[in-house]
């Protein structure tokens, strides 16, 4: 937990500090009103010990300003000169508990176990207002009751791992439902009730990405006008899930690592080591073996991060699932939409299925959303899919392959030049000189996109 005491008296402060670090907790101090409601107009604290006569100020006109600030806080009262009356007052007032000076560590120890309770269902309180948010802004996540074997194996072994504090490493292309089976995971595990919270590793610069990550302290660079806990404190005692962790800077690859091995983090411009006691789960798209033999990603991080590892398979690789997901889309979306679309028709039906879906989940959920948007029927039609699917490819390629200039990633062109280029040639050796790349790469990546054995067997040039 994160406290802070506001009392004028120095070897008070200083003392109740040690007591409340004694047990592990991190603590801020405030020797008058006026920096207590600036520190906390800036930094988030679990729970304030507010002293009664505090210099000028009295603490019970302080307290309905500390509260004003941030409603929520649970405020500890103490007092040399304690009485009935005033510790009734400050109940009234909104304070959760009242110590009479000097106390004894008993009587400190009970009350910060209060304390804790408070916070707990504090963070239970806010935890499930961000789920409920989450769920109205964000679209209907796919089903999990899977019948592709690949995809039911991979949910096994996630819900085995989810009951052990173990860290797990979940592989796939963009789109396959990485970070919703890290969720998934977190919901079914003994962490439940405790916080979920994602990093983008891709998202910002090393610098951005390091303070966001462990934090950072007033003065650390410029901009840093404040203290500020990071997403492993946001994340304590529940899942940090660092969502592809291919693409995490070489510089800060070493306190990722001292944070699995040793459970500990330093804040940016601090030398404190703090403790830390979160379950990582980390996913990628990329090879991360590939990456370690470059020397973009270290060894030794890959292996901590490689516990348990699971592969999501492509969506192409899902038949199985595949008609069932576009149903369970175009039912949210029809309810969302307020449209009396029931179903897909049978051309339709045809074109999902022989679609290859580089994109995966997201390029299926967001072509369900447009054909339930312009279906004019009951049933969804061939007409009402986006062109793209329905456009034939040139012979012997799977239909609508992206080209150079289409709204579609670099992993999905390569994916298609592949594709073609594996159609055009007689073996892998022939197709391996046409890419420029070596036989055990091509393998590799055949192996990763899904794609069947060529017949024909590879010959030396």
């Amino acid at each position: 937990m994160n406290f802070i005491v506001i009392d004028d008296d120095r070897v008070f402060r200083e003392a109740t500090c040690l007591l409340i670090e004694d047990e592990g907790h991190n603590v801020e101090t405030a020797a008058n009103a006026e920096v207590a409601l600036t520190r906390l107009r800036e930094e988030n604290f679990d729970a304030a010990l507010l002293d009664l006569n505090l210099g000028r100020d009295n603490g019970l006109m302080v307290l309905p300003q500390l509260l004003k600030v941030r409603p929520n806080l649970p405020v500890v009262m103490f007092s040399a000169q304690g009485t009935v009356k005033s510790a009734v007052q400050a109940i009234h007032l909104g304070a959760v508990d009242f110590l009479e000076k000097p106390f004894t560590r008993e009587q400190f120890h009970a009350v910060l176990a209060r304390l804790q309770k408070f916070s707990h269902m504090g963070r239970q309180i806010e935890r499930l207002e961000q789920e409920v948010s989450e769920n109205k802004a964000q679209t209907l996540e796919p089903l999990f009751d899977f019948e592709t074997p690949a995809m039911r194996s991979v949910m096994d072994v996630l819900m085995r791992a989810a009951k052990t504090p173990a860290s797990v490493l979940i592989l796939g292309e963009t789109g396959t439902g990485k970070s919703v089976a890290a969720r998934a995971m977190h919901t079914h595990s003994h962490l439940a009730a405790s916080p979920f919270v994602t990093v983008s590793c891709p998202t910002l610069s090393k610098e951005l990405l390091e303070s966001t990550l462990f934090g950072y302290v007033r003065g650390a660079f410029t901009g840093a006008i404040k203290d500020h806990w990071g997403k492993v404190k946001a994340a304590e005692g529940g899942t940090l899930f660092l969502d592809e962790i291919g693409d995490l800077p070489l510089e800060i690859q070493p306190k990722l690592l001292r944070l699995l091995q040793e459970r500990e983090y330093e804040r940016v411009g601090e030398n404190i080591a703090r403790r830390s006691d979160v379950r990582i789960v980390a996913a990628t798209n990329r090879d991360l073996k590939a990456r370690v033999a470059e020397g973009a990603f270290r060894e030794d991080l890959y292996y901590r991060l490689n516990v348990i590892p699971v592969e999501m398979p492509p969506l192409r690789a899902r038949p199985g699932d595949l008609l069932r997901f576009a149903q369970h889309y175009l039912k949210y979306f029809a309810n969302q939409c307020g449209r009396s679309v029931t179903g897909f028709a049978d051309d339709a039906s045809t074109i999902i299925l022989q679609h290859p879906w580089p994109g995966n989940l997201r390029e299926l959920r967001n072509a369900i959303e447009r054909a339930v948007i312009l279906a004019s029927g009951t049933k969804v039609v061939a007409a009402d899919l986006p062109a793209e699917l329905r456009a034939p490819g040139p012979a012997g390629t799977s239909p609508a392959s992206p080209t150079v200039g289409s709204l579609v990633s670099l992993e999905q062109l390569e994916e298609a030049h592949i594709r073609h280029i594996l159609d055009q040639t007689t073996s892998l050796v022939q197709a391996a000189e046409i890419l420029g790349i070596d036989q055990a790469t091509l393998y590799r990546k055949r192996k990763k996109l899904g794609l069947e054995q060529k017949a024909a067997a590879s010959a030396k040039p």
